[in-house]
């Protein structure tokens, strides 16, 4: 693989997640891979992720305070190798923008499980679910991609 998007509604809760906990694995498997994210929605460009993404993210040693939350264009998907969605509607909504190369990270050992979207759960404890399950999808992903 030599680039990945992730992609989630916002960009500011899963998807910001998902690219930062990819740029550890890769970093920490010495893999040169461009990686990004962006929301299928334009209500957030520009914003950073929301606060308990940050810190969650921040508990496990990952820093994605910087991330600035951008909306997908058509031109990504000849840029990025692979498309990841983060949910089904999310997929839908790529697909139907004429992506290719699309997966949904749950089909990574959750047998195509949906990440939930933790801005919809009262609490933090949500938000620790879903950093733990996108890092066992993305531990997957570059185990079977020989990465």
């Amino acid at each position: 693989m030599k680039s990945l998007l992730f992609v989630c509604l916002g960009n500011i809760c899963r998807s910001p997640l998902a690219e930062g906990i990819a740029k550890k694995i890769a970093d920490e498997r010495g893999l040169d891979i461009h990686i990004d994210s962006a929301g299928t929605g334009s209500w957030h460009v520009g914003e950073s992720p929301c606060s308990d993404s940050i810190k969650v993210a921040k508990s496990h040693g990952v820093d994605i305070s910087r991330q600035r939350a951008r909306q997908v264009m058509k031109e990504d998907f000849e840029r990025f190798e692979l498309i990841i969605a983060l949910d089904e509607n999310n997929y839908n909504d790529l697909k139907r923008l004429g992506a290719r190369s699309l997966v949904k990270l749950g089909s990574f050992g959750h047998d195509g499980e949906d990440v939930p979207d933790p801005y919809f759960f009262p609490g933090y404890e949500g938000f620790d679910k879903v950093y733990t399950m996108i890092e066992s999808c993305l531990s997957v992903l570059f185990d079977e991609n020989g990465q």
